[in-house]
């Protein structure tokens, strides 16, 4: 069983969808035979990299809101995190640019370090505040899960991963894929978006079948 995932670490529902296939994973017996690649998906390619903490004011602006409705939407979103165990820290968040965080889960590919880093980007970014925008913090991520932070810091400052990055963009875009978590199951079965575990369970068992 193959999984391909395309999401982006800015995306809140991303980090969502990706703990309930966990959870459903959890119950799908042939779970050690699963295989999941994580594909780059950029929501705003052109965010600055100078982070700034302005969450409900950019969302506003985004969906040309009020800023109590773009409250209101955070918190819907911090509940339904709260719901699979994430406790979202919407006040620290750094808003970015995730193309070097995206370029970092494809050189932790070579040491199978990549399910475990978007781990890490997930929750650097949604709950401890963290600028995954800069190569430091990104070097440090990366040095939790046993990489070598001084050459996560050669590479981010080369222009290697762009490619593969660009590729995962230009797949997305063969897909039909315009909004993110999107989630393919054998190159067969698609569930778009933050879907409860049920639903990517019954994926899990049709693919199988």
């Amino acid at each position: 069983m193959k999984i391909d995932i395309w999401s982006d670490i800015a995306c809140p529902f991303c980090y969502i969808g990706k703990r309930n296939l966990e959870l459903a994973l959890k119950d799908f017996e042939s779970e050690d035979g699963v295989e999941i690649v994580f594909h780059s998906f950029q929501l705003d390619p052109n965010a600055k990299k100078e982070g700034k903490k302005d969450s409900v004011e950019q969302l506003a602006g985004k969906y040309g809101s009020t800023i109590e409705q773009a409250q209101q939407m955070i918190d819907r979103v911090v509940s339904m995190a709260k719901d699979v165990g994430l406790n979202y820290n919407y006040d620290a968040i750094i808003n970015t640019n995730t193309l070097d965080a995206h370029r970092l889960t494809h050189y932790a590919k070579k040491f199978n370090k990549d399910r475990e880093i978007v781990e890490e980007l997930f929750k650097a970014h949604f709950i401890e505040g963290l600028d995954i925008g800069d190569i430091d913090v990104l070097a440090n991520l990366g040095n939790r899960v046993g990489m070598d932070s001084e050459e996560i810091v050669k590479v981010l400052k080369s222009d290697e991963f762009n490619s593969e990055v660009d590729t995962d963009k230009y797949m997305a875009t063969q897909y039909e894929i315009s909004s993110v978590p999107f989630f393919i199951f054998n190159n067969k079965y698609a569930i778009s978006g933050a879907q409860p575990p049920q639903a990517f369970l019954e994926t899990l068992k049709t693919a199988s079948e």
